[in-house]
């Protein structure tokens, strides 16, 4: 091939198209070779974004897998570190009766396990007898502070007890033990009074007007604190009522009411926790309890 001339304006250009067919060819060639380097031996960033998908795979598998593992109870009935330290024990471990047993020895058909809580049965109506079986501590307290969260339903009634003495000639926890009152203010079927409603010590003295008790069906979390005379009921983080034992004003209180049949009411120093079982429905969990000096 002979050289091409070109004219453009003033200057004459020489373009050899030989040379320039051998330049496009020897580029073609080196353009070849670097996309197969790039196949055998991707850049570094196509590299770290691969390394990068499968962390994030690892992750997301591992995450996956802790949640099948992890059981419906994860996080409940548990004590954190902070509370061992102070001196928390669990009254409940969130799958059998160890540590309890029915008062003065009854069998406790109507107590079950049901969802993480101890569950009472009910009866038809939703209420029933207070004679029925209490479930009772094995450990008794003198001074202690104890925590719990407690379920209603519909027209529930039960309650938690302290300084249960147990005995044949009683025939009722509720006739030695203090009661924190757990109900449904609500929709319970009677009209109540006030030293009926949650959080009551029951038949004794009423919650102030601290006291925000949730709806039936949502959580409620319990704290009583027992200190010597000194009782303080607690409710969802409010403090609610506190009063002095075995003054004069409670033994008036004690000996005008409800109590004055049943002459050991309050009495004990010394005593088991009860859950009532008064023919409802109702759930308990988280149950800790911290003695005091």
């Amino acid at each position: 091939m002979s050289p091409t001339i070109h004219r453009t304006g003033r200057l004459n250009r020489i373009v050899d198209f030989r040379h320039t067919d051998s330049v496009s060819r020897a580029r073609m060639r080196e353009n070849e070779t670097r996309a197969k380097a790039a196949v055998a031996s991707p850049p570094i960033f196509l590299e770290h974004d691969r390394m990068k998908r499968t962390l994030i795979l690892t992750v997301l598998a591992g995450l996956a897998g802790a949640a099948a593992w992890a059981g419906p109870c994860d996080g409940v009935n548990v004590l954190t570190p902070a509370e061992k330290a102070a001196g928390w024990q669990l009254l409940f471990d969130g799958s059998t009766l160890k540590g309890w047993h029915g008062y003065n020895g009854k069998a406790t058909p109507a107590w079950s396990i049901d969802d993480c809580a101890l569950k009472t049965a009910g009866t038809e109506g939703n209420y029933g007898s207070d004679m029925r079986a209490d479930l009772v501590t094995d450990a008794q307290f003198t001074s202690f502070e104890i925590s719990i969260d407690w379920k209603a339903t519909k027209g529930g009634n039960s309650g938690l007890m302290y300084g249960v003495v147990e005995d044949k000639k009683y025939d009722a926890a509720w006739k030695t033990g203090p009661e924190y009152q757990f109900i449904d203010d609500v929709g319970f079927p009677d009209k109540l009074e006030p030293w009926q409603l949650a959080g009551a010590n029951y038949a004794m003295h009423v919650a102030n007007d601290q006291k925000q008790l949730k709806p039936v069906g949502e959580w409620n979390n319990t704290r009583i604190v027992v200190n010597g005379k000194h009782v303080e009921h607690w409710l969802n983080g409010k403090k609610i009522l506190e009063f002095e034992r075995w003054t004069p004003e409670w033994q008036k209180l004690r000996d005008s009411g409800k109590w004055k049949d049943a002459p050991d009411y309050g009495l004990a120093k010394a005593g088991r926790i009860v859950l009532q079982d008064h023919g409802s429905v109702f759930w308990f969990r988280n149950i800790k309890v911290r003695p005091l000096p």
